[in-house]
């Protein structure tokens, strides 16, 4: 007898697209409902992506000044998952669980700073 199998897994085709959307959407309203960081960088993204398609000179520098805000808003979203799992997981502190938040708000920082290098480095390099 192998691993326990998920009841979420084994549609295919057409059926798991559609769903895998439903499942991305559904992610997105959550983490909009309910993180504060997630709703900042969206507002951060809304004001610079107009920014970057004007500031770019080129296509090339225009996809390197919006990818990195994408880059935060996908981070923002496995540390919130992260976030979520630890706290089912147990809210009491442990160290390993304070371990992977930190790491996770690391991660964040790091996307962050990419993206003021890369528009440093596009728009004044």
């Amino acid at each position: 007898m192998g691993e326990p199998v998920s009841p979420f897994k084994g549609k295919t085709g057409v059926q798991r697209v559609l769903s895998a959307a439903g499942y991305s959407w559904a992610g997105l309203r959550a983490a909009l409902r309910h993180e504060d960081a997630f709703r900042q960088e969206v507002l951060m993204f809304v004001v610079l992506l107009p920014l970057a398609v004007y500031l770019g000179d080129t296509g090339i520098e225009r996809a390197l000044l919006i990818a990195p805000l994408f880059g935060v808003l996908i981070v923002e979203l496995l540390n919130a998952a992260l976030e979520a799992l630890a706290d089912r997981v147990s809210l009491e502190r442990h160290p390993l669980i304070q371990r992977a938040k930190d790491m996770g708000s690391a991660a964040v920082m790091l996307a962050l700073a990419n993206v003021l290098a890369v528009w440093g480095l596009v728009l004044f390099g």
